[in-house]
Order: C-alpha cells, then structure tokens, then sequence
C-alpha cells in the first residue's frame, strides 16, 4: 500500500533511538523528510548515520535541541518553522515508590512527557491549519489508561496526553488536521532494555527470565506476553501519519499487546 507520504515533513521527537527512531526509519522508507530529534547533535548524527545505513536514499535530517524547557523548544521551532507532521514521542520513565517520588520529579516529568508536545503543537498548528492538511501524534502508552503502580508519575503524564489529544482532535475538527494518540504496552526500547538488563543481573537471572516474570507479575493481562518491539509500533504510528488515515482522529489507538482488559 502507498501510504502517500512522499514529500511530506515531519518532525519526530526524542528520535535518536527506540520508537521514535523506528518510526523515523518507516517515515522515511515512505518517502517523507524525516527531522530527528535528540538532546545532543552527537546522538541525532549518529542516529542520521544509521537510519541512512537502512535506507541510503532517505531524506533525513538534524533536529537536535532539548525539548524539556519552553527556550529549548522555541530554538527548534526558530530552525524548522514549519511541518506536515508532528509526533510527540519524546518521553522519560523512571520506577520509583509513590512516597520518593519529589515535586521536583513530578514537574520535570509533565514539561518533558506533556509540555514539549504542547508547545510544539501550539507553534504548528496554526500553519498546518493554513495548508488544510496536517498529522499531530502523541506517543502515549497502556500506562496512561492502567496506572503503574511502580512509576505512578509517568502514568500521570501519559493519560495527560491521551486527554490533550482528544482535545486538540475536538479544536481541529473539519480542518484537514488529524490529532491522535498511540497507546504502546510494554516495548522494547533502548531504555527498556538497559532497564531488563539491569535487573535481570541483580536477580542474577537471564534476560528472558526477567521478561516472563515481568509479564507474569507486572504485566498479567498481556496477551503478547513479550516486550514489542518498537519497529510493530512504529508500523501504527506510520499509517495514522499517512493521507490514508483521513477519517481516524480523536482517537487512542493501542499496539499494547492486550495489556489493557477491554474490548474497546
């Protein structure tokens, strides 16, 4: 299928690695320019460097800044004024008991998890509001409907998302501007990996014993019972990017592998 995303921008944030790269690297095998974003120009080269590896033909560019404050994201708008589409997947998690978690970390959580994107919508909204046409995603997560108990901050921020793009579908409806939310489970990206990893050693347990018991206490109503993988996300996000999806906006959209217990 054509997915129609030749020649299109977009701007994918928090894109050096994990699903945001992989959706990068589908962007790109569709034809779209893709900006990768990272907090360092290092992390974004290398990041160009490997995508243009995958795919040597695709049109993929530097969008290094931190996103985590208000100035940081002005910067960026300042050097890339303008998009097709926008997906909001720059995102921090950290599991730490409900009585240690500081004011301090519930602010940094919400202007990174929710704020970048809020910003970053409210400077190009208006533009794709003008060419009659435009792609916002937030990359949320089954957290933001079924609360972690272990990381109840990070959960917070991503049922924050899911109500802002529901709001922004509501503030763009008849427009052309498609506005939805991605709801990935448990996904292995980078720093979910580094995260297995780490404690599979100090139970002094492999790797896949980690993930099965993860699954089988944490996680029970996974019908996957595995870590995705972020290129079976990236495959969602791809699509609802796309001229194809027209008719679906407003929406939360899952590739949890069934964590969440519902039939719709």
């Amino acid at each position: 299928m054509d997915l129609q995303l030749a020649g299109k921008r977009a701007l994918i944030t928090g894109s050096s690695a994990g699903i945001g790269y992989a959706t990068a690297v589908e962007l790109a095998r569709e034809g779209a320019t893709v900006y990768l974003n990272g907090r360092s120009a290092e992390r974004v080269s290398a990041a160009i460097a490997r995508l243009r590896e995958q795919l040597p033909a695709a049109d993929v560019r530097p969008a290094a800044g931190d996103l985590s404050d208000a100035a940081g994201v002005e910067r960026l708008c300042a050097e890339l004024p303008a998009v097709d589409i926008l997906v909001n997947n720059l995102g921090i998690f950290d599991p730490v008991p409900f009585e240690s978690i500081a004011d301090a970390e519930w602010e940094r959580f919400f202007a990174i998890n929710v704020m970048s994107g809020v910003r970053l919508c409210r400077h190009y909204l208006p533009a794709m509001r003008a060419a009659g046409w435009g792609r916002v995603v937030f990359i949320s997560s089954e957290s933001g409907i079924n609360p972690p108990t272990e990381m109840i901050h990070y959960g917070m921020t991503k049922a924050a998302q899911i109500s802002i793009s529901r709001g922004l579908a509501q503030h763009c409806a008849g427009t052309g501007i498609t506005v939805n939310t991605i709801l990935p489970g448990p996904t292995g990206s980078d720093g979910v990996v580094e995260f297995f990893g780490k404690w599979a050693a100090d139970q002094g347990i492999s790797f896949a014993e980690a993930e099965k018991r993860f699954f089988a206490d944490a996680r029970p109503s996974s019908l996957l019972k595995r870590l995705a993988d972020p290129a079976e996300v990236a495959a969602l996000v791809t699509y609802v990017c796309s001229p194809r999806a027209s008719a679906t906006t407003g929406a939360a959209l899952r590739v949890d592998g069934g964590v969440i217990s519902s039939m719709c």
